[in-house]
């Protein structure tokens, strides 16, 4: 049987395992750039988000769930913030946030899952076998290394998908362990010398438990060495587990983590909701800079926080809003140049049932994560090419 590692871990179904192995903390380099992608599950309301109360638009097409000026947290003459984004607007004031305006791609999809999957892939209507940050990884690295891409989750993304590397991906760092899939009489302190080369496969599978378990060690003992004093909030979207990884050195260059469960899917009574949901989100993101500068490395990391589509412009009559289409993409980071990146879309030429028309493809702001923060080809990547942003200066 002529098995290889990758496709055993994928044809039978053990990628949730995820394997690193004990060369992990010498792969990397210390100034080598990171991503961090950050999803807004179930479609976030870029409108009540990035408020454009400078435009009465707004408020013909929102009369009740439209954010008063004077609620908002103020960052210019057309635009506020949610009144729940204050950890955001601590770092917008501080130059560190990027908003790109109108993000989309033609023909939308309303489906949750057909639209993540466009964006996962980076290949809408088309599709990839794929993940795009998975691909960024065969980029930087063709061939295998270990712990290349972290993802933070009960089951793994599509985006993070690779046809070279296997992901890391965990939920709860303290549970990370193997569970006795195997035999039962693994040791793990057992030597590899021990294992069975009588039975190439035995061996090969023996030698997968013992990488499985150094790399549960690794990952529970990065959480259990990491303190820190700054305030995440209440829901830091597993940002400190990134943190407590960065701070123990793995050689990670990508990492997605994501605000779970569709909780922005806003249909109804979305005010006090979408506040909510957004002060949770911008506090963990705040702490999370706050950290990284804490640590050191704020100028090797960038985080680009997205959602699978916006919502329609007009509420709806449940005082929620419904799929939409074109949306806000941002970008923040120390290295970033903060500002408005795009073509603001119109909020009175509409399409397709009062949706925002987009202004810049999203592939826009993924090559430019991928060819100006981490240097790689993003015409390869993303396939095809793509203008850039000038986010990073």
């Amino acid at each position: 049987m002529n098995i290889n590692r990758r496709l055993l871990l994928q044809g039978a179904g053990l990628t949730t395992l995820n394997l690193l192995s004990p060369r992990l903390l010498s792969a990397g380099k210390p100034d080598e750039k990171i991503l961090v992608v950050v999803e807004l599950s179930g479609g976030n309301d870029g409108l009540n988000s990035f408020v454009p109360h400078g435009d009465d638009a707004y408020y013909r097409h929102r009369p009740t769930i439209g954010i008063k000026a004077s609620d908002l947290l103020r960052i210019d003459d057309h635009f506020g913030l949610n009144p729940g984004m204050l950890g955001l607007h601590r770092l917008w004031q501080d130059g560190q946030v990027a908003v790109v305006h109108g993000c989309g791609y033609d023909q939308p999809s309303y489906s949750h899952f057909t639209s993540m999957a466009y964006w996962h892939t980076g290949v809408p209507h088309r599709g990839d076998e794929y993940g795009w940050l998975g691909r960024v990884a065969d980029e930087l690295n063709p061939q295998y290394r270990d712990n290349m891409l972290i993802n933070v989750a009960n089951r793994q993304s599509l985006a993070v998908k690779s046809k070279v590397h296997t992901p890391v991906v965990f939920d709860d760092p303290e549970r990370f362990q193997r569970h006795g899939w195997m035999s039962g009489d693994s040791d793990s302190d057992s030597d590899s010398a021990t294992i069975n080369t009588h039975n190439k496969n035995h061996a090969f599978l023996r030698s997968v438990d013992h990488s499985a378990q150094a790399s549960s060690l690794l990952i529970r003992q990065a959480w259990k060495s990491y303190r820190t004093d700054i305030d995440y909030g209440i829901a830091p979207m597993d940002l400190p587990k990134v943190a407590a990884c960065i701070s123990a050195g793995l050689p990670t260059q990508l990492y997605h983590v994501s605000f779970r469960n569709n909780s922005f899917d806003t249909h109804v009574q979305q005010p006090a909701l979408h506040r909510r949901l957004l002060s949770y989100a911008c506090d963990g993101l705040h702490g999370f800079v706050r950290d990284l500068e804490r640590l050191g490395v704020a100028d090797r990391v960038a985080i680009l926080v997205h959602s699978e589509f916006g919502r329609r412009v007009p509420e709806n009559a449940n005082l929620g809003t419904d799929h939409g289409s074109a949306n806000d993409m941002w970008v923040i980071g120390a290295g970033v140049k903060g500002g408005h990146y795009g073509e603001l879309p119109s909020l009175t030429n509409l399409v397709d049932g009062d949706n925002l028309a987009h202004t810049t493809d999203f592939r826009q702001v993924y090559a430019t994560m991928v060819q100006d923060w981490l240097k790689a080809d993003a015409k390869s990547v993303l396939h095809g090419e793509f203008d850039t942003l000038p986010v990073f200066g």
